[in-house]
């Protein structure tokens, strides 16, 4: 049987939303937390829809339409949600507001990683995509990251990310109880100039690229884990880090949106 991506009367089939309950600039996050606390600054919200791990929030800031989406952890469930947000918002802009760990020496836990391009090591992106094409952000997503991230004063870094499949190994971490752990991984990402591993921004990236509808997408995921020394981000650092990109991702949307007008 044939799941249609979306209904008329019910909706998109995980989502649950209609056309109408998606702003054109859709901020995205795997953490559902991330989300409420994003509409936690939003100036109104006349749409919520939550089912399974997604979370649909729509409102206003600043006068300017937004949606904060949490999509759960990894590519699969990502690739869901934005293919069911497109059918609802097909000229949406995607900001992902992610967690990542750091690759690089000069980059500190609490610092932001702007994507300009990602390893599409996710295990899902080659049904959409042919394996050659790069998964590149969009230049002036990119570009208002980085002025809101200036204006902010946040240490920001653009560059290479990866996309990684799994937590554990895809990553380069033990899973105790299995085998197959590659002690390497990390020394050979760090030689290609990777600058974080995450698991969800080629997904926005590729799918953008290949979509037949006027989509973008970009994105930055602040640093929780540095892999270079082992550090991990504490719980008074991690609070803040959590309101900080929130705060980016709504002047990014700013920004943005002043260009168009």
């Amino acid at each position: 049987m044939t799941v249609p991506a979306s209904d008329k009367e019910a909706g998109t089939y995980h989502l649950q939303t209609r056309p109408g309950d998606l702003a054109r600039f859709i901020l995205t996050s795997g953490s559902p937390e991330r989300i409420q606390l994003l509409a936690g600054f939003l100036d109104t919200v006349h749409c919520r829809r939550q089912h399974r791990e997604f979370l649909t929030v729509t409102g206003t800031y600043k006068n300017i339409p937004v949606t904060g989406l949490a999509t759960g952890i990894g590519p699969p469930p990502t690739v869901i949600a934005m293919v069911e947000a497109v059918q609802c918002q097909p000229q949406a802009t995607f900001i992902r507001l992610g967690s990542c760990g750091s690759l690089q020496p000069q980059i500190q836990v609490g610092d932001l990683v702007i994507s300009s391009r990602a390893l599409r090591h996710d295990g899902v992106t080659q049904y959409y995509a042919p394996p050659e094409l790069e998964a590149t952000a969009d230049p002036q997503v990119t570009a208002a990251l980085e002025a809101a991230a200036r204006q902010f004063g946040v240490v920001a870094h653009t560059g290479l990310t990866r996309t990684a499949a799994d937590f554990y190994h895809a990553q380069g971490r033990t899973a105790p109880g299995f085998s197959g752990h590659d002690p390497s991984l990390l020394q050979r990402l760090q030689a290609q100039g990777v600058l974080s591993q995450e698991m969800e921004m080629a997904v926005y990236l590729t799918l953008a690229r290949v979509c037949a509808y006027p989509i973008r997408a970009g994105g930055c995921a602040v640093v929780f884990a540095d892999r270079y020394r082992d550090v991990f981000i504490s719980p008074e650092e991690m609070a803040a880090a959590e309101e900080m990109i929130c705060r980016v991702g709504l002047l990014t949307v700013e920004l943005l949106a002043a260009q168009e007008s």
